[in-house]
């Protein structure tokens, strides 16, 4: 035993209020390290009841209770039940990988053991007190801090609400927690149709014959067969029935027979809360710890571990330099706690949503289907998934690969999904990078010249599939700045087609070009005097769907007339004619980020009576009448994209199910390819950001809609684009930040690829020859061995 006697942070008595996993490891923690404290736990249930069947935890937090106290880890450890495969069954098929690394308990054996250790090391657990007044309590035991752990529905919490700020987001799914004397050789996810949708089993053992079996369906599809209306027997019965192949004859069990009628399914509650510390005006300090302070999905598994490693933490904090303080230890605890929990309930957010959409994804084979569910909270990713089960992941990148190319014969090693070629009309791109729109500010009088030759020519000799010029105004009025490239006149359009015909010659790549106007953004100074920020002089007068500024401190636009629309109209026509003459190869109609098109898109900036405002439909129909214009002018065989702010990240504004509608109005007007952005449409725009942070945006837009989609923002990495592209979450990535950093970007991350793979990417066209060259490189510099070309084609 630890034998650290001084007591931390000055600390003599610590309540804890709630003997979930949370209190109880809080409170051993504390006894064992600090033996002079007295720590008491109280809980309203008797010492054995308790209710839910299994809880998981991943290897890598068992490693954490380990350190934290190997006495309960080894008894935690020694009750587990480990698997490592998880198997995936849909539409009659079924998918199984291996090395995810899982453990599985009873809740009640994982308290009982938490509950003899608490004994074992001297802590005081007072059971079945249903603790009403916190203060009451807190000075009957004279405590000097107060640990809220009273789970999810937190009376605590409750009561200094204005002090915690809880955010509490009920989820739309129902879901019912259930046993069953199956056991499970694998985490299984079952898929179910039904004649009103989708109902989800997540099924795993926990102890030598029992296994959890969770059922899970959207609100409307429980509705749609009478849940809502049935008794619990008649609603297990019908689950046991629906799930009866899964299941080899055996029963599903409910262990909570003291709810009646449908109470047994629960829509679950995402908790945030954007304190975790009160402190005025009481005994002692409080602080949520567990599901009092947040909730995770269960389908990450992450409740339990999330409480477990709240105590672990602040144990810790207590015996660092800022645990000689109390006020300091606490809010280091907090600072440090809750950015870890964000990332884990950001992780489960994305979980929670596949789930709640899986008809968003059932038009997929199993294998992308699966694939798709174990990437589903961006946390796995592709590079992952080889090192937990390499044959399995090669399998699906053949599958993949003969998608594509479905008439070459295999080679020795498949090729990366980011190397994939993507056909789109009549262009082929060889591979699904794209070099991001990235301004530049270097353009006179909207003429690029010598620095886009060579911005652009090094990227478009760096290996990506398509490279795409920065936002090109078709009137001098509708530039950002003084900086942005025009193409009004015929002198703006050779000197684009001096950069399209290098990069046709020298890059053997595509380049597109994205035409928009800056609207309310307009007539502001370059990106490093200020973004968004009007010129000191010289401005010119901004137009816009009403006379709403961007900001404060931006000018006051002037609302369109219907003669306005006509003129600009022609003007972006006339650029797509040019745009055509420079002989590009792609055009995108930039509606995003607040410029004209998109002013008129979001509700925020469009305050029109006319035809072309209120409903989005109407607020797009200018927007689309200017992309039906530049499609007829543009070529038949060449590919048109728009760009679109998917989420306005603000009250009122547009929201993701705005978006999938915008795509339906683009993909029917002729869109082959929505670029699917978000934000920058006001600067009231609180955006959620993350590595891949936009990219569910895209995979909605995607796989409801039913369109080609272009993933942007936050995407740094091969394995991120490969996750992307196999998941089916978008066909095309486009990385800007890196790509300016590193021109070559492409190759090199193709080149690490490749060298971990020891093999070649396969030519899809002419000119794949640099590619070889640089792979071949990277490899002799890394000592690898190289497949030549010859063998693996």
């Amino acid at each position: 035993m630890n034998t650290r006697t001084p007591s931390p942070a000055g600390l003599q008595r610590i309540l804890c209020i709630g003997g979930g996993p949370a209190g109880l490891y809080f409170a051993l923690l504390m006894k064992r390290r600090h033996p002079a404290l007295e720590v008491t736990v109280v809980e309203r249930n008797r010492p054995f009841d308790t209710f839910g069947w299994g809880v998981v935890f991943s290897d890598a937090t068992l490693a954490n209770l380990k350190r934290a106290d190997p006495e309960s880890a080894q008894l935690i450890g020694d009750a587990f039940n480990h698997w490592d495969d998880i198997e995936v069954f849909f539409k009659g098929r079924s998918v199984r990988s291996g090395g995810h690394g899982f453990c599985g308990i009873g809740r009640k054996r994982l308290l009982n053991i938490l509950q003899d250790r608490c004994l074992a090391l001297g802590v005081n657990l007072v059971f079945e007190t249903d603790v009403t007044d916190d203060q009451a309590l807190a000075a009957q035991y004279r405590a000097d801090l107060v640990i809220a752990s009273d789970g999810l529905n937190s009376r605590i919490r409750t009561r200094y609400a204005d002090t915690f700020q809880p955010d509490i987001d009920t989820r739309q799914c129902r879901f019912v927690w259930l046993g069953t004397k199956k056991t499970f050789d694998a985490f299984t996810f079952a898929f179910e149709e039904t004649e009103h949708g989708w109902f989800q089993a997540h099924a795993y053992k926990f102890d030598a014959d029992t296994s959890t079996f969770i059922v899970e369906t959207p609100e409307a599809v429980w509705k749609a067969h009478g849940l809502d209306r049935m008794e619990q027997a008649e609603a297990i019965a019908f689950c046991q029935q629906l799930f009866a192949r899964h299941l080899d004859g055996h029963a599903l069990l409910s262990n909570a027979s003291h709810l009646r009628g449908s109470a047994i399914w629960i829509r679950f509650p995402r908790v945030i809360c954007g304190n975790w510390i009160h402190s005025e005006g009481v005994q002692a300090p409080i602080v949520l710890m567990g599901d009092a302070a947040h909730t995770a999905h269960f389908s990450i598994g992450s409740g339990t571990k999330l409480a477990l490693e709240d105590a672990i933490d602040l144990a810790d904090t207590f015996d660092t330099e800022a645990g000689r303080d109390l006020a300091t230890a606490l809010q280091a605890y907090q600072a440090r706690r809750s950015v870890e929990v964000l990332k884990i309930q950001n992780a489960a957010r994305n979980s929670t949503e596949w789930f709640e959409h899986v008809d968003r994804y059932t038009g997929m084979e199993i294998e992308q289907f699966a694939y798709s569910l174990l990437t589903r909270s961006q946390r796995i990713s592709h590079e992952n998934l080889r090192l937990r089960d390499a044959a399995w992941l090669e399998g699906y990148e053949r599958y993949l690969e003969q998608k594509v190319k479905p008439h070459d014969k295999p080679r020795s090693r498949p090729t990366p999904p980011m190397l994939l070629p993507l056909t789109v009309r009549g262009v082929t791109l060889k591979n699904r990078i794209v070099v991001s729109p990235m301004a530049q500010y270097m353009a006179q009088d909207g003429v690029v010249g010598d620095w886009h030759l060579v911005h652009l020519g090094a990227r478009a000799t760096g290996g990506a599939g398509l490279v795409m010029v920065e936002m090109t105004s078709p009137t001098p009025e509708g530039r950002i700045t003084p900086g942005c490239p025009g193409l009004w006149n015929d002198a703006q359009r050779d000197a684009l087609k001096r950069v399209v015909d290098f990069a046709h010659t020298h890059g053997q790549t595509h380049i597109g070009i994205q035409i928009g106007h800056s609207g309310p953004k307009g007539s502001t100074r370059v990106g490093w005097e200020g973004t968004d920020e009007p010129l000191a002089q010289g401005n010119w007068p901004l137009l816009s769907a009403s006379a709403v500024p961007y900001g404060e401190q931006n000018q006051t636009p002037r609302a369109l007339t219907r003669a306005d629309m006509d003129q600009l109209t022609a003007a972006f026509v006339a650029a797509t004619h040019r745009a055509a003459e420079a002989g590009f190869d792609w055009l995108e109609l930039h509606c995003a980020h607040g410029y004209l098109l998109s002013a008129f898109i979001c509700p925020l900036t469009n305050q029109r009576t006319d035809e072309y405002g209120g409903s989005l439909e109407n607020r797009c129909r200018w927007p689309l009448e200017v992309f039906a214009a530049m499609r007829a002018a543009w070529p038949a065989h060449l590919p048109m994209s728009v760009r679109i702010s998917a989420h306005d990240w603000a009250p009122g504004g547009n929201t993701p199910d705005d978006a999938v509608a915008m795509a339906r109005l683009f993909k029917a007007a002729g869109c082959d390819v929505i670029d699917v952005s978000s934000g920058q449409t006001t600067r009231a725009a609180k955006p959620v950001y993350g590595r891949m942070y936009q990219t569910p945006f895209a995979d909605r837009v995607r796989n409801e809609a039913g369109i080609l989609t272009m993933a942007v923002g936050a995407i740094s990495e091969a394995d991120h684009a490969n996750s992307i592209i196999a998941a089916g979450r978008a066909d095309l990535c486009a990385v800007a930040r890196p790509h300016l950093a590193d021109p070559a970007w492409t190759l090199h991350e193709a080149a690490k690829l490749q060298t971990r793979a020891i093999t070649w990417p396969r030519p899809y066209e002419s000119g794949r020859d640099q590619l070889y060259r640089e792979v071949a490189r990277q490899q002799s510099l890394a000592g690898a061995p190289a497949v030549p070309p010859e063998e693996a084609a």
